[in-house]
Parts: C-alpha cells; structure tokens; sequence
C-alpha cells in the first residue's frame, strides 16, 4: 500500500498553483482527457471538490472506499480526502472545486454542516442540486454584477445539499472522535500559540499518539495538521472580513508578519493580500 505521506497534493490535479477564481468548475473531459482518462491518487490542502457524471461511466476511490458514478452519480470530495479516478472514455459531467474558506462561512448550523462534510459523500444528484450546480456554472461564466456574491450563496446552497444527501444515506460518516475534538479545541483557542504538546495534554494523550492520528486520518502529521486548520481560518478571514493583513496574522498567533506571510504563501501559492483579492467582487460599484 502506498505511504500516504507520498501521495500527491495538488491545487487542481497536476497543478500546484492558486485556485483560478473563488469557486471553479471545468468539464471533466477538460483534464482527463489529457491524462488518458486516469486521474492518480492525489488530495488537496485546502480544498473540497464535487464530482458529477452526466453520461458514461467512471470508478473512484476515496479514503478507500470504492465508488461507481453512473448518470447523474456524483461523489463529494473533502479537503485531504485521497482520492483517484478511472473514467471511461468521453464521459461527460464536470468538477467543482470549493476553497476551505467558502466551506467555513456556511451558516447558521456551520458545525452541523461541516460534519456531514468530513467524509465523502456519493449519491444520485437531486433536480436541486442539479440545478443549483447549473445556476453557479452561469454565474460563474457572468462577468456581471455582484458576481462574487451569488457564487458564495450558491456555493452554500450546493454544499448544503450535500449534507443533506450525505447525512440521509449514511455516506457520510462520523469523524474520528479524537480528530472531532481537536477540531473543536483548535477552533477555540485559534491564536493562543498552543504547540502540539499543549493540544495533547488538554485531550489526555500523548503528542506522539496526536501525531499518528492525524496522520492516520489526513497524511500529516499534527504540526502540519494544526497550522493547515490554522492557515485554513487565516483564509476564512481575509475572504469574508475586512481586516487588515496584520490584523489576521495577529489574531491567528504569527506576531511575525513577514513569517504569516511565508507560511501563509507556501500554503496557498499567494501572498495573504493576493490571496483577499480574489475574493473581492470584480464589480464594485456597478448595478446588478
């Protein structure tokens, strides 16, 4: 069996590169094609991804689970998640890919939904999801007013369908209670300076015993692990609040800007200010 540590993380499969927009769809034949319709196991930092078959036929793998998408089959894709395809030849449908921090402004049941979407989710698509899925392919092709808005609503909408199907069918299970907890701890003391050691006395057991959890459940190591959960909340921040750089840096424990600015670039392929600018509406000022 493969190490997980030596699987792949891309962007989009093959790239390394920052996410071309807030939210991005491309038809599957779009990157297949150019890899002979194999695409190999690979995950993503920092980004979710739905995959949806319209005609033909593909086989997935994800977190080892064997999964066959048919017409109107689709499989949700969580962050970390190692996944991997074999389509068949001009299979038709597409994939969306949603940043981490679009994932953490969906409200008001935020934690709720994350919950549902911690592990792979697969079904048939719904006529809403269907539709929504459509409605944010034109909004996305739209240079038009308030672009970035309705991306984010629509984006929320899709993922909250998603929670639905997955937590009605069962696909989606539980995390890991001792990952399920640090995920809890981590968020509420965000910006404290907590290491590793502190993160496992509070959750009784020993760094070690952290550290092969979190590799167990994602391929890397706790240290890795709390800073991605970190940088992941650094991206939420600058997306969704206007504050200044240094601010969510701050916030965040980097007392360092320059360093904040390191990590967060060897994270995301951006600058933390390059990074705020994507998500910025492109047509401010003008009508809808």
């Amino acid at each position: 069996m493969k190490d997980i540590s030596q699987i792949p993380q891309f962007v989009l499969f093959g790239e390394t590169s920052a996410l071309p927009d807030i939210v991005h769809i491309e038809r599957i034949a779009a990157r297949a094609s150019a890899h002979d319709w194999r695409i190999a196991a690979h995950r993503h930092p920092d980004m979710a991804q739905l995959i949806w078959v319209e005609a033909g036929h593909a086989e997935a793998r994800a977190d080892g689970q064997h999964i066959v998408l048919k017409g109107n089959d689709f499989v949700f894709v969580p962050a970390q998640s190692v996944h991997s395809f074999v389509f068949e030849r001009d299979t038709e449908g597409a994939v969306c890919s949603f940043p981490q921090a679009l994932l953490r402004t969906i409200g008001p049941a935020r934690d709720t939904v994350l919950s549902a979407l911690e592990r792979p989710v697969h079904g048939r698509r719904t006529s809403a999801l269907s539709t929504l899925t459509e409605l944010l392919a034109q909004r996305l092709a739209d240079p038009g007013g308030f672009r970035t808005e309705a991306a984010v609503a629509l984006s929320h909408a899709c993922l909250a369908q998603i929670a639905d199907i997955g937590r009605a069918s069962g696909t989606a299970p539980a995390r890991p209670p001792l990952m399920a907890r640090l995920d809890s701890l981590i968020e509420r003391k965000l910006g404290a300076g907590w290491k590793v050691a502190d993160f496992a006395k509070a959750l009784a057991v020993s760094p070690g015993h952290l550290s092969r959890a979190c590799r167990a459940a994602t391929g890397g190591g706790a240290k890795v692990y709390i800073e991605g959960k970190t940088l992941s909340e650094a991206s939420r921040l600058l997306a969704f609040t206007q504050l200044p750089v240094s601010e969510v840096g701050f916030r965040l424990g980097f007392d360092d800007q320059s360093y904040f600015s390191k990590r967060f670039r060897a994270a995301r392929g951006l600058t933390p200010s390059a990074y705020r600018q994507k998500f910025v509406c492109r047509d401010a000022g003008k009508g809808a």
